[in-house]
């Protein structure tokens, strides 16, 4: 008998004793093993400054990456130009490159069940990290559109980086909610 735990729907404190609870009831069968499937990391990016106190969105942001926690390894990082941003990847270590998504107004559109299943693909193929990145004020060059993986768009509006950042990360706890059945999203 194998048990599938998944990572994802626990939180970080209580998977250890999750599985010693396990370890302690003992194997119920001789073919018994727990397998522990590690989630991806994700990382929403954006070039320009440092989020400040200034910012109304930057707190609410960062409640949706803490919630994002319970599904994934997530970070922010801000980088001065788009040189730098792909520096840093260049220098990302794992089994597996970085997926780059660039949001991008020219970019393909997507419902927010459609994004989770992109999502759930990439992380079900065994993607290590995920990059979403928020461009430039004078948008993304030709050049670093073709690097990416896939070109994301929120909708044909411009949004404040601020806003976009708010945006995107609840749309990704939202597709990590979909993929684990939560009652979160709706579908409304």
């Amino acid at each position: 008998m194998k048990i599938r735990i998944s990572y994802r729907s626990y939180s970080k404190n209580c998977i250890s004793c999750l599985v010693l609870s396990l370890i302690r009831a003992g194997p119920p069968t001789a073919g018994w093993y727990c397998d522990i499937l590690l989630s991806m990391d994700f990382t929403l990016a954006h070039i320009g400054a440092q989020p400040g106190s200034k910012d109304g969105f930057d707190a609410l942001t960062r409640v949706y990456l803490e919630r994002c926690s319970a599904f994934a390894r997530c970070q922010a990082e801000a980088f001065r130009t788009e040189d730098a941003l792909f520096d840093w990847l260049a220098r990302r270590k794992g089994r597996t490159q970085p997926i780059v998504v660039l949001l991008d107004s020219r970019g393909r559109s997507m419902t927010s069940e459609a994004f989770a299943v992109w999502l759930g693909a990439r992380r079900d193929e065994g993607s290590q990290h995920i990059v979403f990145a928020i461009g430039p004020a004078n948008g993304w060059s030709d050049a670093v559109r073709q690097r990416a993986n896939l070109l994301l768009s929120l909708g044909a509006m411009t949004l404040a980086h601020s806003l976009a950042r708010l945006v995107l990360a609840e749309q990704v706890y939202r597709a990590f909610t979909i993929l684990s059945g939560h009652p979160y999203h709706g579908g409304h």
